[in-house]
């Protein structure tokens, strides 16, 4: 794309703001705080934020061959978090590996693996009343099965030491 189609989706080419065409009316606006706001923002502990965004990176793990275990695991943790699924698409490279993405109506799960090295990298982004956490996600990198809130085709058979999952607010 170049910089004058940029320009013509209203980018502001110096910063990559939306240009503004004048002043915005603000006056109908519900403050994103206000409880009665109908909108996926969350509100927990007097905050407000888009989402819950968390990376899950699996290390030593196995089945990230699996296409088929890897849609089984987004099921599942799509399951465990409550969360509404849309779609699922997976594609399984020659010779190894499969990148998947399963679209939810609170956001997405995204999955690379690469299992010539036993590694895997899961994105999840969920807002509204689903509750991604390290629990749900024990689907992608399950520290021991009997811990895990799903079914048990997790995508990756990894130990807590070799797994590891951030949480942010975003």
């Amino acid at each position: 794309m170049t910089h004058a189609a940029l320009g013509q989706l209203g980018m502001d080419l110096a910063t990559g703001a939306p240009v503004q065409a004048g002043p915005i009316d603000t006056s109908a606006a519900i403050p994103v705080t206000a409880a009665d706001r109908h909108d996926h923002f969350i509100r927990r502990d007097g905050k407000v934020f888009a989402g819950t965004h968390l990376i899950v990176e699996v290390l030593r793990g196995e089945g990230l061959d699996d296409e088929a275990l890897i849609e089984q695991a987004f099921r599942d943790c799509v399951k465990a978090s409550g969360a509404t699924l849309l779609h699922i698409h997976t594609h399984k490279f020659t010779p190894q590996g499969v990148s998947g993405v399963a679209v939810l109506a609170e956001s997405h799960i995204s999955v690379h693996t690469w299992p010539e090295i036993g590694y895997g990298a899961f994105d999840v982004f969920m807002c509204g009343e689903a509750t991604p956490g390290p629990r749900s996600m024990s689907c992608a990198a399950p520290s021991a099965p009997a811990r895990c809130g799903c079914a048990r085709s997790c995508a990756a058979k990894a130990s807590s030491e070799s797994a590891r999952i951030r949480e942010q607010r975003a």
